[in-house]
């Protein structure tokens, strides 16, 4: 796998040319799952056993949203015709910074950087989350966006099959406040703990007049290790390869300027309730990302995997076929997995379509595994005894997603 820094494009090195995403006529129903509830706490998860919750960050990617007259009231000021650039994320600019780099660092492209020691790789992977820090911010929940933080980057580098060691993060804020900063760092402890890597250090930055009151940014970095022999590349990928859906707990850590963009224009705030469910949409937007390392590396260890794509910034669009050899793309089965209803919501309140909606959001599948035919069957049996699995497609001849 080629190396690389990170999966979103405006703060990333590792974005290669956007693939084909393919539609067919009809209209791809986004179908609903009902969230477990118990406590505060269990009420984040989406219909998910024994997964770790995760969330979400954005990435420059082309976005717009056809709007039309609907049961949805918009506000004076909004145009007609959202795009990613409207929600303040500058893709031409993005994409300008990508080549300058390319042309100093040339061979970027994977999720994780591989440097080899002896017989083995380090794996290394930085990100942040984004604008999900405003959602945290406004709802006085700061405990678990550091859960986002690790996962953002334990996630990248488990696509090699490495086994992540230690993590480091960055806190900066204008005013250290001290039982706040607290209750991030507990947040990125759980992560680490979540996805049994130590938490090696990190650097807290108080910058006077840098950030508002309150406010603050957030900055981690993984490594992790994996044999040279047992490195998941993609290589031996071929057509009629099955691909594998993990669940994700909703939106993760991408994508949020346009998910605030959307709030604002459905004139809801975070404490109204998601329509058709039990909890508000401040609760299902905020609910941790899913660290999938533990989960990922037992089935990585049993056998048949051959490769591995975080779904993040880019949905199935852009992700799914990075990890593909030159001239096989993927057929996924529409309706072939549940999407959560915080998905739903978004599109139908933004107006956003269909191809948007899969290039922009994870829409319930945070990690997919391309397998061999031989292995798909025992995987997902063995997965499906404690948790939730789903054959979402298969590798085809072309290039790019295609939908049926």
């Amino acid at each position: 796998m080629n190396t690389s820094c990170g999966a979103n494009l405006e703060l990333s090195r590792c974005i290669a040319a956007s693939p084909v995403c393919h539609f067919k006529s009809s209209i791809f129903e986004p179908r609903s799952c009902v969230p477990k509830l118990q406590d505060l706490s269990k009420k984040l998860l989406p219909l998910c056993k024994d997964i770790n919750a995760r969330s979400n960050r954005e990435r420059s990617i082309p976005f717009s949203v056809t709007c039309s007259a609907s049961q949805v009231d918009t506000a004076a000021d909004e145009p007609s015709s959202l795009t990613y650039k409207d929600a303040g994320v500058d893709i031409d600019a993005g994409s300008e910074l990508v080549k300058r780099i390319a042309k100093m660092a040339p061979g970027i492209g994977g999720f994780g950087g591989l440097f080899p020691l002896g017989d083995s790789y380090l794996v290394a992977g930085t990100d942040g989350v984004g604008t999900k820090l405003k959602l945290a911010f406004e709802m006085g929940i700061h405990d678990t966006i550091g859960i986002d933080l690790v996962a953002m980057s334990v996630n990248d580098i488990v696509t090699s099959g490495a086994k992540p060691l230690f993590f480091l993060d960055y806190f900066a804020t204008s005013r250290l406040d001290v039982d706040l900063a607290e209750k991030v760092i507990k947040g990125i402890v759980d992560g680490c703990q979540q996805s049994d890597c130590a938490l090696l250090g990190g650097e807290t930055a108080e910058m006077p007049d840098f950030y508002a009151e309150g406010e603050y940014d957030l900055s981690g970095f993984a490594v992790g290790i994996v044999k040279k022999d047992s490195v998941i590349d993609g290589k031996n990928i071929k057509v009629g390869d099955v691909l594998i859906g993990l669940p994700s707990s909703g939106v993760h850590s991408n994508g949020f300027s346009l998910v605030r963009r959307v709030l604002k224009q459905s004139g809801l705030s975070l404490k109204d309730q998601l329509p058709g469910e039990s909890i508000t949409l401040g609760e299902a937007l905020i609910a941790p990302t899913v660290i999938y390392v533990k989960q990922v590396l037992d089935i990585i260890s049993k056998g048949g995997v051959k490769g591995i794509a975080h779904i993040t910034g880019g949905g199935f669009t852009d992700n799914i076929p990075r990890v593909f050899p030159k001239g096989l793309g993927a057929l996924v089965y529409e309706g072939s997995w549940t999407i959560p209803p915080v998905f739903k919501w978004i599109q139908e309140a933004g107006r956003i379509e269909d191809a948007e909606m899969m290039r922009t959001f994870n829409m319930g599948v945070g990690m997919v595994l391309v397998v061999s035919p031989e292995a798909a069957d025992r995987i997902l049996m063995e997965v499906q005894k404690t948790s939730i699995a789903y054959r979402i497609g298969e590798v085809v001849k072309g290039d790019g997603v295609s939908y049926s």
